[in-house]
Order: structure tokens, then C-alpha cells, then sequence
């Protein structure tokens, strides 16, 4: 159906979809979403899902990329870099060309690819900082797409995700709801038809932030979030350390809710 009889997902925390969490604790998010919809309810279909939570671009494409490129999916989504470029002092461009050479080495294999850009982080106390570098890095997607042929969900220019319930409490991963429109969205950007809009209005809040919401917001955020992040990274640490991939095979799609989690790969958030 559409093309698409086996798809890959390629990338970090993203992609193995934190926090769009299901009851027993694992996550679905959007590239299970969007697997959902390219299988169509076929039994044939098939589906892998290398990412995980933490990896740098490096990892992604040295572990992840060789595997896509065995497998030869008829579809593969990219989404890399956004862990290197959050890093104090990281080299935007470098990180870029970095990622030019993965996605060169997938069309190169006759791979269709579809990648995601960085969202728009204005919304988001204390992380709006980071606009400018998430700027310049998709400036540097969108070339690298027109180069090698390559489609582009554009999370910048997505409404529903500038309004703050996009967003988990930890200000780096979105909510279900915005991993229900991400899903949508790229299966439109595929040119799959499906039911629902991603672009249709958030509920009207019922009541408004207070300024001294917002600031005890970011007091708790440093204490819960940022601080443990600091510390990861002054160890060379990672979220994903010791956990796998929850599809690491590419295999008849079956949804997360019924399927069983490899051992090593619990998806509880850390």
C-alpha cells in the first residue's frame, strides 16, 4: 500500500518515542504511529525501530545505519544530530556534514529517506536559547535533503507544536498528542491519506499561566531535568546506557501494546 512494504526508523530518544508512554511503560511514539499507518492493518508489512534514547549522530550512524542499509527498507526515517548540537560549544556545521554523509550513503543505496528538522523551541523556558542553533542546523537539513532527494517533516513550521502541551516536563520530548500529529504530519509529507488533521486547534486553556507558575516551572525543570543532564554528560554517560532497541529486527509490524519488550530494552524514562 503506498509504496511502502518495510520501513526503518533511524535515530535517538525522538524516534523510540519519549514520552508518548503506554500503561505497561513502554512508549509508542511517532514512527510506531506512522508504521501503523503505512501497514495499512496487512499482516505483510514490515517494520524495525533502531533508535534510542541518548544517541549522539556518531552512534546513530555507526550502530543504526549499517543495519538500514543491509535490510534495504523501502522506507527509512532520519532523524539525527539533536543531542550533538545541544552540547555546549558544538559545532553546528561539522555536526551537519556529519549527517550529509548518512543520508548520502542511503540514497547512494536507493533508499528513500525522510527526515525531521529540529522544532521551533520559543515556547519552552530557559531552552529557547537554543533557537538559534537548531535554526542553523536545519538550514543545513533542508539543503542536505534538496541534494540527495530526500523529504522533510518540518517540525519548525508545525503550529500545534508551539503551543507548551506539545511538550513533556522535561522540555526535550513531546507529548503523545504531539506525537499523534508528527505521525499524521509525515504521512502526509509521504503523500498518505489519512483521517485526522494534524493541524487541528489545542483546546482552549481553561486557566492561564501565572508568571510565578512559569518560574517555579523552571525551578523544579533544573532540579529534575537539567541537572541530572549536566551530570550524564560530565560523565560520558547516556539514557540509553544498558537498554536495546524495542524493534531491533525488522519483522511484521505488530503494535507496542500487544508486543512483547526484548529483555534489556524496558522503556521507562530516565
Amino acid at each position: 500500500m503506498y509504496g511502502f512494504d518495510s520501513y526503518v526508523a533511524l535515530g535517538d530518544s525522538f524516534t523510540e518515542g519519549l514520552n508518548d508512554a503506554l500503561p505497561d511503560g513502554s512508549f509508542r511514539g511517532w514512527a510506531d504511529r506512522l508504521a501503523e499507518i503505512l501497514a495499512g492493518g496487512r499482516p505483510g508489512f514490515q517494520y524495525a525501530n533502531l533508535s534510542l534514547r541518548g544517541k549522539m549522530l556518531d552512534e546513530i550512524l555507526d550502530e543504526q545505519l549499517p543495519i538500514a542499509l543491509e535490510l534495504k527498507p523501502d522506507l527509512v526515517t532520519l532523524c539525527a544530530g539533536g543531542n550533538d548540537i545541544i552540547v555546549p560549544g558544538a559545532d553546528v556545521d561539522a555536526v551537519a556534514e556529519r549527517l550529509e554523509e548518512g543520508v548520502a550513503r542511503l540514497r547512494a543505496a536507493g533508499i528513500p529517506v525522510l527526515m525531521f528538522n529540529g522544532p521551533d523551541t520559543k515556547v519552552l523556558s530557559v531552552m529557547s536559547v537554543l533557537r538559534g542553533k537548531v535554526a542553523i542546523y536545519n538550514t543545513h537539513l533542508w539543503a542536505i535533503a534538496e541534494r540527495y532527494g530526500a523529504r522533510v517533516v518540518d517540525l519548525w513550521a508545525m503550529g500545534p507544536l508551539h503551543d507548551r502541551r506539545a511538550w513533556s516536563d522535561d522540555r526535550l520530548h513531546f507529548s503523545s498528542d504531539a506525537h499523534r500529529r508528527i505521525a499524521l504530519k509525515s504521512a502526509e509529507v509521504l503523500g498518505i491519506p489519512v483521517e485526522r488533521d494534524w493541524r487541528e486547534p489545542w483546546p482552549v486553556e481553561e486557566v492561564p499561566s501565572r508568571w510565578i507558575d512559569s518560574r517555579r516551572s523552571d525551578l523544579t525543570w533544573t532540579k529534575v531535568h537539567l541537572l541530572p543532564w549536566i551530570r550524564r554528560q560530565l560523565r560520558g554517560e547516556s539514557m540509553g546506557d544498558g537498554l536495546s532497541p524495542k524493534r531491533p529486527e525488522l519483522a511484521p509490524f505488530v503494535p507496542m501494546d500487544v508486543l512483547e519488550v526484548p529483555d534489556g530494552a524496558q522503556q521507562q524514562a530516565s
